[in-house]
């Protein structure tokens, strides 16, 4: 584990660090490379994903994430940045929850968040990672992915494609229904999907009708920030 700083936790979240920036690992290289209790490792390695400290290649592997580097170098990133002031516009406009998310191999991760002071939300906590498999956000980073349609029809993804954004309702979740739309970044590749999201009963089973052109509007704002 190297030095002691005889601060326990960070010894050892230091030494998952270290383990990581080695190679990727799984869970099982993870705890081989630190000598750390199976379950300990795990919760530290994803406590480290939540600050975006380690992130996952597309096997599912950890490896040094993005905020070392930029911490390191002492750079923000621009489009978490200019979420700080997109969303919770989008949120008061809708006073529903919205998230931005991006891919991660087979998962979407929740990058930012804003919810609505009160009422019944639909709470989805920053660092949250969810499969590819349901929801407006995943249909929206796939239908403009390279690597295929993945669970869903490929006729449904070309007309998200055709449309510009995606909504699901009871999806991810019962009782939820969303509305995604893409972010490009400068070279016009989508990286990342923003989104509205609440309760069924109250946005509705075609959210799109209500919120797409804001949705759109704020995806624009978000990637004036990339540009």
């Amino acid at each position: 584990m190297g030095q002691s700083s005889g601060i326990g936790v960070l010894d050892k979240a230091v030494g998952v660090l270290r383990a990581a920036a080695v190679a990727p690992c799984g869970l099982s290289e993870l705890v081989d490379r630190t000598g750390l209790p199976r379950a300990t490792a795990h919760r530290l390695a994803v406590g480290l994903e939540v600050h975006r400290l380690l992130e996952r290649d597309p096997d599912g592997r950890w490896r040094p994430g993005p905020a070392l580097a930029e911490m390191a170098h002492g750079h923000h990133d621009p489009l978490l940045t200019a979420a700080e002031e997109v969303l919770p516009t989008l949120r008061d406009l809708t006073g529903e929850s919205v998230q931005l998310y991006r891919r991660e191999g087979d998962s979407r991760v929740c990058v930012a968040a804003a919810e609505p002071a009160s009422g019944l939300r639909d709470t989805v906590p920053v660092g949250v990672r969810l499969p590819l498999t349901a929801g407006s956000g995943a249909k929206v980073l796939l239908a403009w992915s390279p690597e295929g349609p993945g669970s869903f029809d490929a006729e449904l993804l070309a007309e998200i494609r055709r449309r510009g954004w995606a909504q699901s309702v009871a999806e991810r979740e019962k009782g939820v229904a969303s509305v995604s739309a893409p972010v490009r970044g400068p070279d016009g590749s989508v990286v990342a999907a923003v989104s509205v999201s609440g309760p069924v009963d109250r946005i509705g089973r075609k959210p799109g009708s209500r919120w797409a052109n804001d949705l759109l509007a704020a995806a624009r704002a978000l990637e004036k920030a990339l540009a």
